[in-house]
């Protein structure tokens, strides 16, 4: 069968002839329906300097998909043949300490789908029992294989309260955008978020009422301290921008929280932490989701609070399609980028 893999240390990728993979103890084996593209994918596809030092070539990509489980290995419980699941792209060891004391989000045996071993942009993957994650058939395909992205706005987003509080998202990419959805589902009493991004703006317009701010058209301070004069409850930084971290510490309120998960280019960021000490602030780091309450989170928004992602997804198309769904990534003219995997074999 193929499957879309980075098949040498060089920008680009292929579709290549692979074999079929066997089920072993504790393993699960999917029929792949929908793959979803991420910005890790991009990294790899241009071979940049990170995808450099962390890709062995080959590597077949995609952490982001879902599918129905075909077979079972040895000893899996809690699954049939004919779930239907979506992936978690953290495969982590269920014995390690890190694991069992609950924080498998930062576990330090993580390994990542797509990244350090093999992913699931084929037409048929095995991956373990733990991270095929059930997904109710209600919950549309499309929007089913990105719930690891989803998922990481999910956390970032209920990393505190939001109900009628004041949100500030820095950076509209697809996360941010999620976020934003999120917020307006969760009853949050004012969105607003910086962006630069005409492309994105446009795609958080149809998403409802957020307060949309460019600024390098207007004075972004100024603007936030007129919506919100005594300060914002949450940051939400998503754009890994040191200016635009600034930013949000400066607007929060005392006793507000800054959730963080944009990466930035240098990991040494000059930050004023004497406004935030006499603030009162939390920051807080977001890596991945929460394993697994953040998936119970996104079941409950996506089944019972409805929240629509729908219109963060602008392309769908098959997966023999894929090189023009980077072409058109690398324009910058997306949000999310849905691969079908129906007939690729």
């Amino acid at each position: 069968m193929k499957a879309i893999c980075k098949s040498r240390p060089a920008p680009g990728l292929e579709a290549v002839e692979v074999e079929e993979q066997a089920v072993g103890p504790g393993e699960v084996k999917l029929q792949v329906e929908r793959g979803s593209v991420c910005g890790t994918d991009l990294h790899i596809h241009r071979w940049d300097a990170w995808a450099q030092s962390r890709i062995q070539a080959p590597r077949i990509i995609g952490h982001e998909f879902c599918g129905t489980v075909i077979e079972l290995g040895e000893g899996v419980e809690g699954l049939q043949v004919g779930d239907f699941v979506a992936s978690e792209s953290h495969i982590v060891d269920p014995a390690s300490p890190d694991y069992r004391s609950g924080l498998g989000h930062v576990d330090r045996t993580t390994k990542i789908l797509g990244v350090d071993v093999d992913g699931g942009f084929r037409p048929r993957v095995v991956i373990p029992a733990l991270n095929a994650r059930p997904t109710r058939d209600s919950v549309p395909r499309s929007v089913a294989a990105l719930q690891d992205a989803l998922g990481n706005a999910v956390h970032t987003v209920m990393d505190g309260e939001v109900k009628d509080r004041a949100i500030l998202i820095t950076g509209l990419g697809p996360i941010g955008l999620f976020a934003a959805a999120i917020c307006l589902a969760l009853g949050a009493r004012r969105v607003a978020a910086t962006e630069v991004s005409a492309y994105r703006m446009d795609l958080a317009r149809r998403l409802g009422d957020v307060h949309l701010i460019d600024p390098r058209q207007a004075d972004a301070e100024a603007r936030l301290a007129e919506l919100e004069p005594d300060g914002w409850d949450a940051v939400l930084e998503m754009s890994g921008r040191p200016e635009a971290l600034a930013l949000g510490l400066r607007r929060l309120r005392p006793g507000g929280r800054i959730s963080m998960l944009g990466l930035y280019p240098d990991a040494e960021v000059s930050l004023a932490l004497n406004d935030a000490i006499f603030k009162g602030a939390r920051l807080q780091g977001i890596v991945g989701r929460r394993l697994w309450q953040t998936w119970h989170q996104m079941d409950w928004l996506l089944t019972e609070k409805g929240l629509d992602v729908s219109p963060i997804i602008t392309h769908e198309l098959p997966a023999a399609e894929f090189q023009e769904a980077f072409q058109i990534l690398d324009r910058g003219e997306a949000g999310k980028i849905v691969l079908d995997f129906t007939d690729f074999d």
